[in-house]
C-alpha cells in the first residue's frame, strides 16, 4: 500500500487506494495459500475464487475511478473537509487499508491451516453464493457504466435493472461475496472467527466509506430526484420499490 500511496502521488487521484486494496487481499489469498500447511485443494480453491473477484473489481475500479478520470468526489470532499483521512497526503489513510485488508482476509488465513482432506456441505454452498454473488455484482456495475455513458445530465438517478431495486446493489452483491468467503472457512477449526469479514465489511459500508460518502455525495449532485430515489428505493437489499408518497 505503500507503493500504491507513491502512485497516487504521481497520479493525483486518491481513487487509486481501491484498486490497491482489492490486490492486496488477492495477494494475501495467494499467499497463504502457497505458504500454508493445509490440504491444498481446499486453499487453491477459495485462492482463485479471491483472485477472480479481485481480477474483475481492479479492472472496473481502475476504469470506473482511475484511467481518465477525475478524482472520486468522495476522497476530494474529504480533502477539502480536512478530514483526518486527508492527513499527511493520505499515507496513513493508505496504510490503514492495508491493515484492513490483513482482517479481512481472516477466512483465507483459516482455510490455509486446516488439514481436512474433505470437502464440506459449507464450502460447497459458499462456492455457490460467490458465483451467484460476483455475477450479479458485475450486472450491477455494468448497468451503472452503460448508464453513465449515455451521458444523461446532471442530476439524472440510474434506475435500471438491478438499480431499479436497490441504491446500491454493487455494495450488496459485495458484501455476499464476504458471506461467501466466511462461509467457505466455517467448517474449519476457529471457522467462526473468519465472520470478522462480513460483519465488518457491513460495518463500513453503512458507517465509514460506503452509503454514506456515496450518498452524501449524491444529493450534492442530483438533489430531489435523488431525495425521491431515497424514498422509492431499498438502501441495501434489493426489494420492490414503494410507491412514491
Amino acid at each position: 500500500m505503500l507503493a500504491v500511496w507513491a502512485w497516487h502521488v504521481r497520479v493525483a487521484n486518491v481513487g487509486v487506494v481501491d484498486v490497491g486494496w482489492t490486490l492486496s487481499v488477492v495477494g494475501l489469498a495467494v499467499l497463504y495459500a502457497a505458504a500454508g500447511p493445509g490440504w491444498p485443494a481446499r486453499q487453491w480453491v477459495l485462492a482463485a475464487m479471491t483472485t477472480i473477484w479481485g481480477a474483475r473489481l481492479a479492472a472496473y475500479l481502475l476504469r470506473d475511478r482511475v484511467m481518465g478520470r477525475p478524482e472520486d468526489s468522495r476522497y476530494a470532499a474529504l480533502r477539502e473537509a480536512g478530514s483526518i483521512a486527508a492527513r499527511g497526503r493520505f499515507l496513513p489513510f493508505f496504510q490503514a487499508q492495508a491493515l484492513i485488508a490483513a482482517v479481512l482476509t481472516a477466512p483465507m488465513l483459516i482455510v490455509s491451516l486446516d488439514r481436512a482432506e474433505a470437502f464440506s456441505p459449507l464450502t460447497a454452498a459458499a462456492v455457490g453464493l460467490w458465483a451467484i454473488a460476483v455475477a450479479l455484482e458485475s450486472v450491477a456495475d455494468r448497468q451503472l457504466e452503460r448508464f453513465k455513458a449515455r451521458g444523461p445530465g446532471r442530476g439524472a438517478v440510474c434506475r435500471e435493472g438491478l438499480w431499479r431495486y436497490s441504491r446500491h446493489p454493487n455494495y450488496f452483491f459485495e458484501w455476499l461475496v464476504w458471506v461467501s468467503y466466511a462461509l467457505y472457512g466455517l467448517s474449519s477449526p476457529f471457522g467462526a472467527a473468519g465472520l470478522i469479514a462480513p460483519a465488518l465489511m457491513l460495518y463500513f459500508l453503512f458507517r465509514v466509506t460506503g452509503i454514506p460518502a456515496t450518498e452524501a455525495q449524491a444529493l450534492r449532485t442530483k438533489g430531489d430526484a435523488y431525495r425521491a430515489y431515497q424514498r422509492t428505493t431499498s438502501a441495501f437489499v434489493p426489494w420492490f420499490p414503494r410507491r412514491a408518497a
